[in-house]
This record gives structure tokens, sequence and C-alpha cells, in this order.
């Protein structure tokens, strides 16, 4: 592939402002704000476009932390990139060499994991760059921008989704840190990921006293002595449990399919004798096709009629939220893998080394020259990835691991691809600790190389598809004739979120108290 004029003005405006952007992504990694809480994260992004003249809606979709940005340099193709910013609860740690939390917080604090925090900042880097080669090289087109939260419980894409704001798009340009191998440094092909659903079960007990008829005619209907319901926590643990028995018989241990758990609130028994009142527990499941997912949620609405009848408990099921699986589009998937193989992989120097060796001595391992996986600074062909990605996957399976970018590919022609984050080769037989990958995705000479690679293929990639007219249609062609007639076509998956974005329950968050900077779950509770 030949770099046209207006795609090396890019490349050299990322090169420009590399400063920026390293200081950028350290301050979002610092933010470590999770899933639905992401104020300071998505108010600083709403900030930095409009000061370079993008026209945002904050608060996109009925969702506090999301937002959509468009610019317009006149007649041409809209070009979609989006910036995700949500940490993870329970990973917290600093941008150091060891472990250690950031200042003034627990280790039970959010953290970035993927890092989602270098994966908005390469879009951002690359929407600011296509936007300065559009205007220096007279390009017409428009370039729209997303704020998607809450990513790691497939938050807010089937909203957008289905709130149209993907659709009219030439082409998407999805990136994400490698997280598995072969994933890295190359683009899908056929093996998209996968469906998801993610609800939360909530158990009420607000009559505990009329589970069982007294026996004892007490004249006070909440005596001591009254016979009461279970409660709350009796209903969540049997719900737990006996999911935890149907997952384990139901689902094999291989082709990314996955049922988890995680109880959002607990308790809020009022008085020794009292039985609790309410308990949330949520679900995420994710398997290769929709019927899956449905058939476990049905089985996961019987266990919860079950649970309440035993423990005098109602209960109700709230969406969090519900995607498709991933269309595979090889055009523009061969668009990227070009721009791939012009920018190439990226490179980590003697600096970046040096920190890693210094982790490697602090774990009380012998530092080795060449820390970092091999792989990690290589390309891989995308059908090369593809083959090796179906060793371990049966012919039926069309679909493995999960993300909700999977949306998009429904309302755009979308290309999926991996630029490595660093990665520390193992010694035999070695697992490194889960805060060495977070905290090489948030010290500078470590994150900065992947950074700078993922802006460089999304700005070439983006200024391509809106020079070259032949490549747009060859893309759209292909999206056209796998839905059976593009959007709303007779192949085409419609969106199924059907619910309100789910913002309310007690999600994770920070707050300031006269204790200082603190970490909690806040007390109020979905309506």
């Amino acid at each position: 592939m030949t770099i046209s004029a207006a795609q090396e003005s890019a490349c050299d405006h990322i090169v420009a402002n590399a400063e920026s952007l390293s200081q950028w992504t350290s301050l979002i990694f610092n933010f470590g704000e999770t899933a639905w809480r992401e104020y300071q994260s998505a108010a600083w992004y709403v900030d930095v476009l409009r000061r370079y003249g993008f026209t945002v809606e904050q608060g996109s979709a009925g969702m506090p932390t999301a937002f959509y940005a468009e610019w317009n340099n006149g007649n041409g193709p809209a070009i979609g990139m989006y910036a995700e910013y949500d940490a993870v609860p329970g990973n917290c740690q600093a941008a150091v060499p060891y472990r250690a939390p950031r200042d003034g917080l627990g280790y039970s604090a959010g953290g970035h994991t993927d890092p989602h925090s270098g994966l908005g900042m390469a879009g951002l880097g690359a929407l600011l760059a296509t936007q300065a080669a559009m205007k220096k090289h007279n390009i017409a087109g428009t370039l729209r921008f997303t704020g998607e939260p809450a990513e790691k419980v497939r938050g807010s894409k089937p909203v957008h989704a289905a709130r149209g704001y993907y659709d009219g798009l030439a082409a998407m340009l999805s990136f994400h840190p490698f997280y598995m191998l072969p994933m890295c440094n190359t683009v899908r092909w056929d093996t998209h990921c996968g469906a998801a659903c993610s609800m939360i079960y909530r158990f009420i007990c607000d009559e505990p006293e009329a589970w069982l008829q007294s026996s004892n005619n007490a004249p006070i209907p909440q005596s001591h002595s009254a016979v009461r319901a279970p409660g709350a926590n009796d209903a969540l643990m049997m719900m737990y449990m006996s999911s935890k028995a149907l997952r384990d018989s139901m689902l094999p241990h291989s082709g990314g399919w996955s049922v988890s758990e995680s109880i959002i609130s607990a308790g809020q028994a009022t008085a020794d004798n009292l039985p609790a009142q309410l308990t949330e527990l949520q679900y995420m499941i994710r398997t290769p096709t929709i019927g899956m997912s449905q058939q476990l949620a049905a089985a996961l609405d019987r266990n919860a009629q079950a649970a309440a009848d035993m423990t005098g408990c109602r209960w109700e099921k709230h969406w969090v939220s519900k995607s498709r699986h991933g269309l595979a589009n090889h055009a523009i998937a061969s668009t990227v893998w070009e721009s791939m193989q012009a920018i190439g992989a990226p490179q980590w120097g003697r600096q970046a080394i040096q920190i890693a060796q210094q982790i490697q001595e602090n774990l009380n391992l012998p530092p080795m020259a060449e820390p970092f996986l091999e792989a990690c600074e290589k390309l891989i062909d995308p059908q090369q990835a593809e083959a090796q990605l179906r060793r371990d996957l049966p012919a039926w399976q069309l679909n493995s691991t999960s993300d909700d970018y999977t949306d998009m590919t429904w309302h755009a022609p979308t290309a999926r691809f991996y630029i490595a984050r660093p990665a520390l080769r193992s010694p035999e037989g070695y697992q490194y600790p889960s805060w060495v990958m977070n905290a090489l995705g948030g010290i500078p000479q470590t994150i900065d190389p992947m950074v700078q690679t993922a802006a460089k293929v999304l700005a070439i990639s983006a200024l391509r598809l809106l020079q070259d007219k032949t490549a747009r249609e060859q893309a759209m062609g292909e999206f056209v004739q796998r839905t059976g007639g593009g959007v709303g076509g007779d192949q085409w998956l419609a969106p199924l979120c059907d619910y309100e974005p789910p913002i309310n329950f007690s999600w994770p968050e920070y707050t300031k108290t006269s204790r200082g900077y603190d970490w909690c779950i806040p007390s109020a509770l979905c309506s």
C-alpha cells in the first residue's frame, strides 16, 4: 500500500502530538472510573472534542457518561470511530513497576485492565489526525465519534445501536488492545465475537410476616416470636448456588462460552431478628448464538422464581445488556490490514525494556534481555490468525469470545482489529500476577507504542475510506450482501435492546466525603 499525502500528514500529526496523547492517556488511566460512572472521563472527552470544533451531544441515548460527536467537512462519506474509558472494580493499580494502588485508594477501587484508557486515546488521536488531514488536503466527509461507557458490561453500544447512532456510516473502525493470541497485530476475519446478555435479578422481601401464618396468636404481627420469611439474602444464595450448578452442567469449558455472576448489593437487614429486605445478583451470559443466551436466560428465570418462592420474596429482572453476535466483512478487514502492514507492529524501546526488567526483578525473577512477548512486535496475517483461532472451535460455532462492538457490525461495514499492548514473556510454568498487565497499561513508556501505532492505523484507514470510493463500495457491497439488503434486509438482525439504559443501579463509584476521596456502593436504587 502506498501512503497518500493525506495519510502521511495524519501520521505526522500523531507523532507531533505524541506528548499530549501520552499525558491524556495517563489522565484517563488515573481517573479509573467504572461502568456507568465515568463522569470525569466523559466530561474530559466532551471538552476536548468541542475545543477541536466537533458538535457534541452529551449524555447521548439517555446515558449520562456517553456522548456523540460529529464534524463535517462538506459532502462526503461518514466514517465512525469511538472511545471507551471504563475501568474495572478491584483492579486499582498505579503506573509503577510494582504492586501499589493509585494514591489515596485501595486495591478494590477501579483500574484499567484492557486498558480502555489507551483504547480511547488511540481513537481520539486518530480522529484529530484525520480531521487535520481532511482540512489540509480538502477532503470532503464527516467524522463521527462516540463515547462508549460500560463496555465491560456490554453497556452502551446496544443502546446507541437501537437509537440509530451508527446508521448512515460508510464504515466503522473498531480497535482493541490485544488480549489473547493469535489476535495480536491483526484483523478479525470470519470468527467475530459472539452474542451476550446481562441482567440483574432483584429479590425483595417486603412482607416477611406473610410467608407463614403465625401459630402463637401474637398480638403484634412482627413480634420477635413470629414465624417470618428467610428473606432476600437466602433468596440470593439459593439463586447463586442453583445457577452455579446450572452453569457447570450446561456449559463446556471451551469455545468462549461463559456465565458469570456478581453480587451487586446484599443485606439491608434492619435488626437482628428481621430478614434482609433486598439483594441483587447480576449475570453475564456470553454465547456463540443469540438462541443459546436466550435458553440460559430462561433457565435463570426459573431459578429466580424457585428461590423467591422458598424465601418469601418476590423477584424482578432488569436488563443490563442484550447484544448481537458480530458480522464479518472481508473487504473492510482487508483495507485495515493493508494499513497495518504500512504502519507495522509497535516496538518497545530501551526505557520500556528497563521498566519490564524492573517488574521482573520486583517479582524475584531474573530480568530477561528481551522481556516482551515476541508476538507483540510482529504482524500476523488475518487469515492465518483465523486458522489458529478455529483450531479449538467446532465447525458449527461461528462466533467466539465477547465484546459489544458486534452491535456496530449490523449498521455499517465494520473492521475489528487488535494492536499489541505490552505483555511480558513468562519463565517456564510461571504466571504473572494481574497487576503486571494493569501497570504496563498505565506506564507511558510501555503503553504509548500501542496508542501511537493504533492511532496511525485508524487514521490512515479512515482516510483511505474517505478517499477511495472503490474500497468503500466493496465494503458496503459485502455488507448489503451479508445482510440481505443492508439495514432492514431479510438477513439483518435488528437491535435486541428493548430496555432503558441501566444507569440507576448500585454500580460502584467514587465519592468525596469528609474522609476524603473514597470508593463506595451508592444507596440509590433503580426504580
